[in-house]
């Protein structure tokens, strides 16, 4: 196995925080060799990093000329670079993988004095395909968040009131900020954050990562996707679901019909070893046989507005999208994957559905994390 180095903060590099389950705001070292897994880091995080990681073995800034760096003159960012060379020569490493976020800077720093780089995207991915058991505790505390902040958002939708042709609160008009509020409210309680998230409505719904704001209307829909990060982990959930506060039209109540059979047939279909291309295309079927175009069926170079315009999901863990893909590119599932699976109906213009739930890929088949009704009546 080669020898690893990362160098990165673990709030936003998804490597680094599977290999030191803590929230660290800045650059740290990891080192990994022959299997002796290594942590340079500022004195201020040593201690917490031997709480929640007890098998790594952690050396602090000083202990690789820190003081001697600064008396040099040298500034902070000279001194990174420097430390890390140090650390890598400490521990034997000639040649390393790392992630392809790597800083280039440090990358070109090592090389300079004779340490080999490169980057291996998919050894990285391959690290944290499998959610350990903190990763996946995490995730579903974060399902649960999800989960509670749907509730909130739903209870303002049923308590409003049509007032001339609009929906009213307390007085109010019902807004879409005031549901991110509402949602916001509930992440923070159960332990939850995010930075953004989707509360959208009618034609907005049809525009897919359009975050939505104003008044909602009644009879029109209602699109929330929520995707919160657990603040413990830093893993991430990711639901979505459809709602209308009035009559639905024909329209709508065929979209959300048939969303709901492609989320049902492709949930059945996951297991071990097949392919996200596969199960795309079973969901891709259920709308075409019903004339709404997909992307298997779209010509070449064209762009769909219409149908069902995106890929059926994606991965999820300490990246909301990440491997593997549930599209038209390649590879399989593999035990341990936790996925999410969307598949949604849009016509530009008036405005669309979508379905999501998140599912574990079991050695038997999968099961499903997501616990929530699908009515389109909130």
């Amino acid at each position: 196995m080669a020898d690893v180095l990362i160098y990165a903060d673990s709030l936003r590099s998804p490597e680094m925080r599977h290999e030191v389950p803590i929230g660290i705001p800045d650059p740290f070292l990891y080192a990994e060799r022959e299997g002796e897994r290594h942590v340079v880091a500022s004195s201020f995080e040593l201690d917490r990093i031997a709480e929640v990681a007890p098998d790594l073995k952690i050396m602090p800034l000083e202990e690789f000329g820190l003081d001697d760096l600064y008396a040099q003159g040298l500034s902070r960012d000279e001194i990174e670079l420097e430390v890390v060379l140090r650390a890598a020569r400490r521990y034997g490493i000639e040649q390393a993988a790392v992630p392809a976020t790597f800083p280039l800077e440090l990358a070109d720093h090592l090389r300079a004095n004779g340490i080999e780089i490169s980057a291996d995207r998919e050894q990285f991915v391959s690290r944290r395909r499998v959610k350990n058991e903190a990763e996946l505790a995490g995730i579903r505390r974060a399902q649960r968040a999800a989960e509670a902040a749907m509730t909130a958002a739903r209870g303002l939708l049923r308590q409003a009131e049509r007032k001339n042709g609009s929906l009213v609160l307390d007085g109010e008009t019902l807004t879409c900020e005031r549901i991110k509020f509402a949602v916001e409210q509930a992440f923070t309680a159960n332990g939850a954050f995010a930075d953004e998230f989707i509360v959208s409505h009618g034609a907005q719904t049809a525009v897919g990562h359009d975050m939505g704001s104003g008044p909602i209307a009644p009879d029109e829909p209602v699109c929330l996707d929520l995707f919160p990060r657990d603040r413990e982990s830093g893993c991430f959930a990711d639901m979505t679901r459809t709602f209308v506060v009035g009559e639905p039209s024909d329209e709508l109540r065929e979209f959300h019909t048939l969303c709901r059979e492609a989320l049902d047939r492709s949930v059945a279909a996951v297991r071990p070893g097949i392919a996200g291309s596969e199960l795309n295309r079973i969901c891709c079927e259920v709308f075409e046989e019903h004339g709404f175009p997909t992307l298997l069926s779209k010509q070449p170079g064209e762009v769909l507005k219409d149908g069902f315009y995106h890929s059926l999901g994606h991965g999820v863990g300490l990246e909301v999208h990440e491997q593997p893909t549930l599209g038209r590119g390649p590879g399989e599932l593999v035990a341990g994957d936790v996925i999410a699976v969307e598949p949604g109906l849009y016509r530009n213009g008036y405005g669309g559905c979508r379905l999501e739930d998140i599912v574990l890929v079991t050695e038997n088949g999968a099961e499903v994390l997501t616990e929530y009704p699908y009515d389109l009546a909130p």
